[in-house]
């Protein structure tokens, strides 16, 4: 199966600012007794299998263990309300890592998928600030953040070199809203805590 997707990422975290987990290629210990994570993509162009999935948005919520290389990771996948059947189960295989890419190195890591899920999913990029609801579930706002002395137009912090399905470069950011509801029992408020964005390409 050949497939491609680009598009925005968002990922907010309970870690604090920012979080040893990303910068050391998942083998530090989490800031907290567990991670609990929120990846969200949204795909501006990509086709799987000679289906066009342009336009639409899948989000994974992890929870894992303190070092999340040790793997056991709790997993909720949710696709986005708007595909269609076809849609849905191409976008499906990709963000489960059953066809290779950047996610199939993440799904050794994984224990238990506690559900998967189409529900609503909007995803706003605008500018430093990007937005992501998902159906009552989760809501989250992050900010990437810039140094006060280069004041609000300056060059946004970033990490480069990272061990990441995303990208190898995110950009530093803050929660200025993250909060969950009832995510198969997780209820939460990090805002405050980190976040990232960045571009994704991706394909095979």
């Amino acid at each position: 199966m050949a497939w491609n997707l680009s598009g925005t990422y968002v990922e907010s975290c309970n870690c604090d600012v920012v979080c040893p987990c990303t910068t050391s290629g998942l083998t530090a210990p989490a800031d907290q007794e567990r991670c609990q994570v929120t990846l969200a993509f949204n795909v501006a162009s990509g086709e799987i299998d000679g289906v066009d999935v342009a336009g639409l948005s899948v989000v994974v919520f992890a929870d894992t263990p303190r070092v999340m290389a040790e793997g056991g990771w709790q997993v909720v996948l949710y696709v986005d309300g708007s595909a269609d059947d076809s849609q849905a189960e191409a976008l499906g295989k990709v963000f489960s890592g059953q066809v290779g890419g950047p996610m199939a190195a993440v799904t050794p890591l994984i224990g238990e998928v506690l559900g998967v899920e189409r529900v609503p999913i909007d995803h706003l990029d605008e500018g430093r600030r990007h937005t992501v609801r998902v159906a009552d579930a989760i809501d989250i706002e992050i900010e990437d953040q810039v140094a006060p002395q280069f004041g609000e137009d300056g060059p946004v912090m970033g990490l480069t070199g990272m061990f990441h399905p995303a990208n190898s470069t995110l950009t530093v950011a803050r929660s200025t809203r993250a909060v969950g509801n009832d995510v198969h029992g997780r209820s939460w408020d990090f805002t405050g805590r980190n976040g990232h964005s960045a571009s994704f390409s991706w394909s095979a």
